[in-house]
């Protein structure tokens, strides 16, 4: 069977006193000139079972009852040498020292001494059936003398080398369990350390907590953290700024610094964490006045891909504060905190989405009222006032009632078609049940009907087939504002819509009029003081899609208005860094 480190080792020591005993008995019995073929049977199958005993001790197995065993046939062996080598005259009296050695190496004192005893009476029940009684029994108390005192000393040797062995293994395994512990807590507090940062939305809030618990899970009963300085940098405009600090001056927090150089700038170009000690020469941690007093630093970047968006600073006075643990639980916690970070600004994200489309909302709504009262209202009440002149006028001059009858009839049908349109751009079914082409041109067709506006629609089936409905619907009502737009105020003789493909992962959206055209700066200056927010509120829908809008007129020139609409990850990242 498998035994532990702390028995092999017993079982070590008293294989190497045995052979020690051997070879020592066999040194005596070569120079007291004993030859005898039996004797030297015997030491070669002592030989053997130690050799035996050694191959389990090598494998890590004992025999079943081992101690008594190899105890016994220590006994025995000692035995028959003693029998073979002239009992108490023989020089071979020493081989008793063997068996009392393994008993009281394996059972201490007790063992010692119980062994001497079965020892002496073996040897006294050989030497009495071989010789004198007389003769033997004076020699004898001394030999058994001699066996006790021995199995004493080895037995409280053997004792006390146990308990040293004993003592030892209580302190490991104190050691072990106290690791265990510290191990459970710390997987504990790091564990409550991601709970708490992933249960806030707030950018703020993660800052804050992130610092904190730095501090916590960096303590312990010698150092509350208490000289620990930390602080949270975050980029703004290709600088990093204070989002959140701890033991910084007022002076400190309001330090920003360019990142590009000392254990910052390495940091954040390695994409890893640094530390240093005593680094007392760095150019930007050095214009930091909290952390001069502090003799080792750990940087922390905060960085997802190639984006880099921060970076976690410590500090403190002691050289060897941040261990190897220390350093891989702030680690731990920048990682949680960069996830958490992100997490804030997905929110913080959705919340400036579902404000801009509360916004646009409002914005569609305010323009529909303003386009019902300058449209179908005015026209509703010119039917009214129609309608009461031709009823004073049937008293009068019925044939010029009549007249005035047809005109209201005709303003009554534009009024319709006007309210028809409005409720077409406001909900256009076509779109849902037919696409965006068919939309389009239906859209095209109202406005020839309803304002004699030539819109001409060339659009690429092939492009729209690659646009998912959502986006087909975005792209119809910025085209729509866009002719809308270019109706009232271009003055055009014709308005161009085209959608089609400028690369595998790209679709372009432009509608073009040649009218009269506007200073696109000037009109951009004064953008927000106007009633209108038409251009306001087509980029804020191309945000909707990841597009890129593009304005372009001029006096005289007409307008362009192009929107790339990107179909690919890849699409988005190549739009952002250049349209052309």
């Amino acid at each position: 069977m498998r035994v532990s480190d702390s028995v092999l080792l017993a079982d070590r020591i008293a294989i190497i006193i045995r052979w020690l005993s051997l070879l020592g008995l066999m040194t005596i019995a070569s120079r007291g000139g004993i030859v005898d073929p039996t004797l030297s049977t015997m030491f070669m199958i002592a030989g053997v079972w130690n050799t035996l005993l050694s191959l389990l001790t090598l494998f890590k197995r004992r025999l079943p009852l081992h101690r008594f065993i190899t105890v016994g046939a220590d006994l025995v062996i000692a035995a028959f040498l003693f029998l073979f080598s002239g009992n108490l005259e023989g020089p071979l009296l020493l081989a008793g020292v063997m068996p009392l050695s393994s008993a009281a190496l394996y059972f201490e004192l007790y063992g010692g001494l119980i062994q001497s005893a079965l020892t002496i009476l073996l040897f006294a029940f050989i030497s009495f059936t071989g010789s004198d009684t007389a003769s033997i029994t004076s020699r004898i108390w001394i030999v058994g003398a001699i066996f006790l005192v021995a199995g004493a000393v080895i037995g409280f040797i053997a004792r006390q080398f146990n308990y040293a062995i004993r003592h030892r293994r209580m302190l490991e395994y104190t050691k072990d369990q106290e690791s265990r512990r510290k191990e459970r807590e710390r997987v504990r507090a790091l564990y409550n350390i991601t709970s708490t940062l992933n249960a806030t939305l707030n950018y703020q809030r993660v800052l804050d907590l992130a610092l904190d618990l730095s501090s916590n899970a960096l303590a312990d009963p010698n150092d509350i953290a208490t000289l620990l300085v930390s602080a949270f940098y975050l980029y703004e405009t290709d600088r990093l700024y204070v989002g959140s600090a701890r033991r910084f001056t007022p002076a400190d927090l309001r330090v920003s610094l360019q990142g590009t150089t000392g254990l910052i700038g390495e940091a954040i170009n390695v994409g890893e964490a640094r530390y240093a000690q005593d680094p007392s020469n760095d150019p930007e941690l050095g214009r930091i006045i909290a952390l001069r007093a502090c003799n080792s630093y750990y940087c922390y970047p905060l960085r997802t891909g190639l984006d880099v968006f921060g970076v976690m600073v410590f500090g403190h006075p002691d050289p060897e504060y941040f261990s190897d643990t220390r350093r891989e639980i702030l680690s731990i916690i920048g990682r949680q905190a960069q996830v958490a970070l992100q997490n804030a600004s997905l929110y913080h994200e959705l919340e400036e989405e579902k404000r801009r489309i509360i916004d646009m909302q409002g914005e569609e709504q305010k323009k529909l009222a303003r386009d019902l009262h300058d449209g179908p209202t005015q026209s509703i009440a010119a039917i009214a006032m129609r309608v009461n002149f031709a009823r004073r006028l049937m008293e009068r001059d019925p044939k010029s009632a009549g007249d005035e009858l047809y005109k209201i009839e005709d303003l009554a049908r534009r009024t319709t078609k006007e309210i028809r349109h409005m409720l077409f751009t406001l909900r256009p079914l076509v779109l849902e049940s037919s696409g965006l082409i068919v939309a389009l041109e239906s859209m095209a067709e109202k406005m020839n009907e309803t304002y004699n506006q030539n819109v001409i629609i060339e659009a690429d089936q092939a492009a729209v087939d690659q646009l998912e409905m959502g986006k087909q619907g975005v792209i119809f009502y910025i085209a729509e504002e866009a002719v809308n737009n270019a109706r009232k105020h271009a003055e055009a003789e014709h308005i161009w819509v085209r959608v089609k493909t400028i690369a595998d992962d790209i679709v372009i959206l432009e509608i073009q009029d040649d009218g009269v055209g506007f200073n696109v700066g000037a009109v951009d200056a004064g953008y927000e003081n106007r009633g209108s927010l038409g251009m306001v509120n087509m980029r804020e829908r191309s945000e909707l899609v990841s597009g890129i809008l593009k304005l372009e007129s001029a006096e005289g020139k007409g307008t362009r208005i192009r929107l790339w609409i990107p179909l690919t990850d890849d699409a988005v990242e190549r739009i952002r860094h250049g349209v052309g």
